[in-house]
Order: structure tokens, then sequence, then C-alpha cells
């Protein structure tokens, strides 16, 4: 069996005080576990027992439903792990940022679209910077939906569930996602799935 919980990039505390290391520990260690669990659970001896977890999320995505969400799910919080870092935030860097200049109009601009994106999100999901053909673009997802099943490719995510932040933060879900702008977004991460996109083409 292919799918496993991928161990956290940095230790449960590098990123505090933005995002405590309680809130990482459960966030990672019960949630994000619990959603490999269920898909180990509901892939085993079936045909996808041996696919990857990428190729499970694509082939129930005309069949939303409990693999769908876990699959999703576990996908998501993956990339999210690689979408934050230590010392990350502020202004982009590298590639990236030459297209949110050109995508955006300017950083700032970006910052409040991301914002606005996040924030608005009723209820539980995700807010998403993907590329979209030759154009960024920020997109919100619910519950467990990802843009990996579609044409857009992801470049960066927050996770915009209460779990992901309740604890740090109770119901001010706007600090959460000033903090994670400010000082947690990996450009690194961005960066290399951009180029990764260019590499393909």
């Amino acid at each position: 069996m292919t799918v496993e919980l991928p161990p956290l990039p940095y230790a449960l505390e590098a990123l505090e005080p933005h995002v405590s290391r309680k809130t990482l520990a459960v966030h990672h260690g019960n949630h994000h576990a619990a959603y490999v669990d269920k898909t180990r659970a509901l892939v085993q001896r079936t045909p996808l027992e041996s696919a990857s977890l990428e190729e499970i999320v694509r082939s129930q995505a005309d069949k939303p439903g409990p693999l769908f969400n876990a699959a999703a799910q576990s996908w998501n919080h993956a990339f999210l792990w690689q979408s934050m870092r230590p010392n990350g935030g502020g202004d982009a860097t590298g590639a990236i940022a030459k297209r949110i200049e050109r995508d955006f109009g300017s950083h700032n601009a970006f910052r409040q679209q991301f914002v606005k994106a996040a924030t608005e999100q009723f209820a539980s999901g995700w807010a998403w910077l993907v590329l979209d053909g030759d154009k960024l673009r920020i997109v919100a997802t619910s519950n467990a939906a990802t843009p990996l099943i579609g044409s857009q490719v992801p470049l960066l995510t927050l996770d915009v569930w209460e779990h992901a932040y309740y604890l740090d933060y109770q119901h001010r879900r706007l600090d959460y996602v000033t903090a994670f702008l400010a000082h947690l977004v990996n450009w690194d991460f961005a960066n290399a799935n951009l180029a990764g996109v260019r590499k393909a083409a």
C-alpha cells in the first residue's frame, strides 16, 4: 500500500507563534492521520490498493463520497504542510513574484484577494493560489474539494477548516489568514510547483 502519512517538513514548534505546537500536533497527528487511515481502509483489497494518493483522488473525481473525501483531504493536507515554512511569508520571490505583479497588479492586490477568498469561504474549505492556463488565480473550495481534479494547477494552499486555527485564533479567521500571508507562506514551494508546470510543458 502506497498511501502513508507524510512527516511534517519542520518541527512541531517551528511555526510558532503563528501556528502553535498544539495545533500542529492535533492537525497533523489527528486530523491528517485520520484521513490517511480512512483512505487506506477504503482502498484495501481493491484495484486502488497500490495506486498513489493522487491517482486515488483523481479516480474518484466524478463520484464524490467517503473515499474521495478521505483521499482528497489526505492530499490537501500534505500540500498544506509544504505551503508553509518557518520565517516565510511576505512578498513573493522568484519567478512567481513577476507572475503576481502581472496577474494581480501588485503583491498588495494579491494579498487582498487571497484574504477575501479565505475569509469569505463559508464554513469549511480551502483557499488556493493556482495556475489556470497561463494566469495565476485565487480560488476557494469547499470541504474536501481540490483543484487537483481539474485543469488548474495548485501552487499553494491554506486550510480554513476550523480545526486548522481554532485553538490559536478561536473565531478570528482573518487573523489566521493574515499571519499565514505575513509569516508562513512558502514561496519556494510555490515556485517549485510553477517550475514543474514549465518543465512538463
